[in-house]
């Protein structure tokens, strides 16, 4: 009889084990990632007063957590810099905070340094949700002392 509860007993808790490790990992859903600015091609000023205009919208199923922007170079591995023209390629990466379900969000802290090397470079927005879950969209921008299109707030 002993033998019987003591069975019991472990079964049922093999069971409570394995049905909390199966509800905990239940989200595997990555988050929704939607990039209004900026848009693939778009031009974003080197050394511009504003910071440049980032504009997303994220969603996830249960909940979020943070989101990333990163700016590398998209160059082919040769320059066409004159020796005098001293610039530096520019390369940016920041993690922010997010909570809930959805959030807009809406910014200029990204700031392009006057030293910048012009030219193509990948944007990339990565998103995790509360689970580890991870999404990213990616575009390619370029970096000019031109102004780009200009966004009213």
């Amino acid at each position: 009889m002993k033998r019987n509860l003591f069975f019991s007993i472990c079964f049922l808790a093999m069971f409570a084990i394995a049905w909390n490790g199966c509800r905990e990992n239940s989200d595997t859903t990555r988050p929704e990632i939607d990039l209004e600015e900026p848009a693939e091609g778009d031009i974003l000023q080197i050394g511009g007063e504003h910071g440049v205009h980032f504009e997303a919208n994220f969603s996830d199923n249960e909940a979020l957590a943070s989101y990333k922007v990163n700016i590398h170079p998209d160059f082919d591995g040769h320059t066409h810099r004159s020796s005098t023209e001293e610039t530096v390629d520019f390369e940016f990466e920041q993690s922010w905070s997010l909570s809930g379900r959805n959030a807009a969000v809406h910014h200029h802290e990204i700031k392009i340094p006057e030293d910048a090397t012009p030219g193509e470079y990948h944007l990339m927005v990565y998103c995790t949700d509360a689970a580890g879950n991870e999404s990213h969209i990616a575009v390619n921008v370029i970096l000019s002392h031109e102004a780009g299109e200009v966004h009213e707030d």
